[in-house]
């Protein structure tokens, strides 16, 4: 395991014209019956921002899962394509190795351990560093990041409020190291000022030269991103500037004139 994230690790660590993530003719089914994807494509360029918009049921958790090998905890496999890290292909159900490689997820509920406390969920995402040193540096940003969790760093997890422990899952997350970040629904549940922080540290953290690829169905996380893909019935319906599918979806219409999964790609 330790092995494959090195290689994993490595391959975002060199200079390349390789896109940080590349998702090819992706398909995905649950219970080897009920197809959630069809044939995704998405290709992400390193230190870009991609948000993918959608209803409930379009695919978006299903697409993170995918990425980060942890479809198989939800009765789910890749029936069909390829999901390449920086130029190598990412190995199929070990998300510890995944992880350990430079590519983590925050999912969807935030789901922190709530029996332990802020510092003890912060200790459990640097597991996944690459070294002392790295989590040393990690842990000072997520300081400085979110000074509240140094405040509540003793209190348990599970009495944060749901903006705290939305906070401290990105944080954990961030203790890793990442060189892309997946974020699963970061507004889920949360109040308008909470959901405008939230888009202000992931503008934040992208600013560091972390690739981003977050999922959700309320705009106003949209809104504060540049690149937007459209997930319907599970497939990519279109990619472009978020402003402008935004602002053709507030008008009612379709998105179709804009290129499709098959020939768009995002740039940073």
């Amino acid at each position: 395991m330790v092995q494959v994230a090195q290689e994993i690790r490595r391959g975002g660590s060199s200079v390349t014209a390789e896109p940080a993530l590349q998702v090819r003719d992706l398909s995905v089914s649950y219970a080897g019956a009920v197809q959630a994807l069809r044939g995704v494509s998405l290709s992400v360029p390193e230190g870009a921002v991609l948000a993918v918009l959608g209803n409930n049921g379009a695919g978006k958790s299903t697409l993170l899962r995918a990425v980060s090998g942890t479809l198989s905890e939800h009765d789910g496999a890749i029936a069909s394509g390829t999901i390449e890290f920086f130029g190598r292909e990412l190995p199929r159900g070990d998300a510890a190795a995944v992880a350990r490689g430079g590519l983590v997820q925050v999912p969807e509920g935030r789901r922190v351990f709530g029996n332990l406390t802020v510092e003890e969920n912060l200790r459990a995402g640097g597991l996944a560093a690459p070294d002392k040193q790295a989590r040393d540096q990690a842990r000072a940003w997520v300081d400085a990041l979110f000074p509240i969790l140094r405040e509540r760093a003793t209190q348990r997890a599970g009495l944060l409020s749901g903006g705290e422990q939305q906070m401290l899952a990105i944080g954990r997350a961030l203790m890793a190291s990442p060189t892309v970040l997946l974020l699963d629904e970061p507004s889920l549940g949360l109040a308008p000022k909470i959901v405008e922080h939230v888009g202000e540290v992931i503008r934040e953290i992208n600013a560091r030269g972390v690739t981003v690829v977050l999922v959700g169905h309320r705009r106003r996380v949209m809104n504060q991103l540049d690149k937007l893909a459209v997930l319907r019935n599970g497939a990519i319906e279109a990619i472009g500037p978020a402003a402008t599918i935004l602002a053709r979806l507030r008008d009612g219409a379709k998105v179709l004139p804009f290129p499709t999964a098959e020939s768009a790609q995002v740039q940073a």
